[in-house]
């Protein structure tokens, strides 16, 4: 991140900022720097409530960092940041619905989000026909940007609208292969998904990788997401002789079923994507979860030089949520349209244009930026062009980053 020496913001403010809405309007006074210039409002979908909440509310917090930065460094003359945060409950059609809402209301000029790559598809079109610029911290589905035949090698940018900072499972499902098999010496996986866009296509990445370098599947599963009780694929995972387990999913659901892995008799770890690095995965998998692997997108946030200043302005907000997983990457989402609207502003002598939606979007393909989680910038398909991920490991209770790199083909 360049130098904008982030101001540390109070934890009143940070309290007042959660509920804020649109609640302004574009006029001609735009050069002015108080509250009676432009209001520029960047919508928020992600889980707010409900099993992923966790990730959810650091997506929300950590964009209404960025806002809240922005507006005290006056980073857009005679323009006011706000945030409006709408929950997807990880739903599609919730998904959907938001953003319909956020498309209707003209103050907003672009959208973090979503978490689920499955909500993504729900709303990608949404925007789209609108022009909204939307921006996920956390898809990692090829196909939202690449089209449904990536893998033959058409690839095809269906909606010019939609960006992401995260790196893909293209990539991640790879480079976790390359580690399991690799570095941790595993040769024989049990590949468990829960049917849904993300998990599915994580593991099948994953999965052609694994075979690819020699490893071998001895068993493959499914499970119903909204189920807690897995014995009896925990059974089949100990029959198989497996000496690890992969499961393409997310942590409410990779909790128990890692514990019951275990308590079924397989003292092996079971490896995921970065839908199941959060704490709480520790906290449902239990004691028996020390060894267990995860892969997340970029380095270690917390040992960025480039995101001391985020981290410890989160802290000074007094934000009771973590900014977890995401939260570097939903800062970069948020400053990425802050950098867009600044360049559109810039280029209309100082106002916003009646076309600003269309031209944010389109200015956004050209936004490059020194961000909390290295270079932000994006490639023709509108995927991050930092491509790093970490390999995680369960020690002592904690999430302890093991191998940093990216996929090598």
């Amino acid at each position: 991140m360049r130098q904008r020496s982030l101001i540390a913001i109070t934890a009143a403010l940070a309290a007042g900022a959660l509920t804020l809405t649109a609640c302004g309007s574009r006029d001609d006074d735009s050069g002015s720097d108080s509250g009676d210039g432009t209001t520029v409002v960047i919508g928020v979908d992600a889980p707010l409530t409900g099993d992923l909440s966790a990730l959810g509310l650091g997506i929300k917090n950590s964009v209404d960092l960025a806002a809240k930065t922005a507006n005290k460094e006056k980073t857009v003359d005679g323009v006011t940041f706000k945030v409006e945060a709408l929950d997807d409950q990880a739903q599609p059609s919730a998904g959907q619905q938001n953003a319909t809402k956020f498309v209707a209301d003209k103050d907003v000029l672009g959208a973090v989000g979503p978490l689920n790559s499955s909500v993504a598809e729900s709303m990608q079109k949404v925007f789209d026909d609108a022009k909204l610029v939307q921006v996920s911290p956390a898809n990692t589905g090829p196909t939202l940007t690449q089209g449904t035949e990536w893998q033959t090698g058409k690839k095809v940018r269906t909606y010019k609208s939609y960006f992401r900072t995260a790196t893909t499972d293209a990539i991640q499902g790879p480079f976790a292969a390359q580690y399991v098999y690799n570095d941790a010496k595993k040769k024989k996986v049990f590949v468990i998904d829960d049917k849904k866009t993300y998990g599915a296509g994580l593991a099948g990445t994953f999965t052609t990788e694994f075979k690819k370098l020699g490893g071998k599947v001895v068993g493959t599963q499914h499970i119903d997401p909204d189920s807690k009780d897995f014995s009896a694929v925990a059974t089949q995972v100990k029959s198989s002789g497996a000496d690890v387990v992969y499961y393409g999913g997310e942590y409410p659901q990779a909790g128990p079923l890692s514990k019951q892995i275990k308590a079924a008799g397989s003292k092996i770890p079971l490896v995921g994507g970065d839908g199941i690095k959060d704490d709480a995965f520790i906290k449902l998998a239990g004691a028996n979860s020390t060894g267990d692997l995860s892969t997340s997108v970029g380095a270690p946030v917390e040992e960025l030089p480039s995101a001391k200043e985020f981290v410890a302005n989160y802290k000074a907000a007094g934000y009771k949520d973590a900014f977890a997983a995401y939260g570097g990457y939903s800062y970069d989402s948020a400053w990425a349209i802050i950098e867009a609207v600044k360049k559109v502003v810039e280029d209309n002598d100082g106002k916003l244009p009646d076309d600003a939606r269309a031209k944010i979007t389109e200015t956004m393909q050209n936004v490059s930026f020194d961000g909390v989680t290295g270079k932000v910038a994006f490639d023709k398909y509108g995927d991050a062009v930092n491509k790093q991920l970490t390999v995680y490991s369960i020690e002592g209770g904690a999430w302890k980053p093991v191998k940093s790199g990216t996929f090598t083909g």
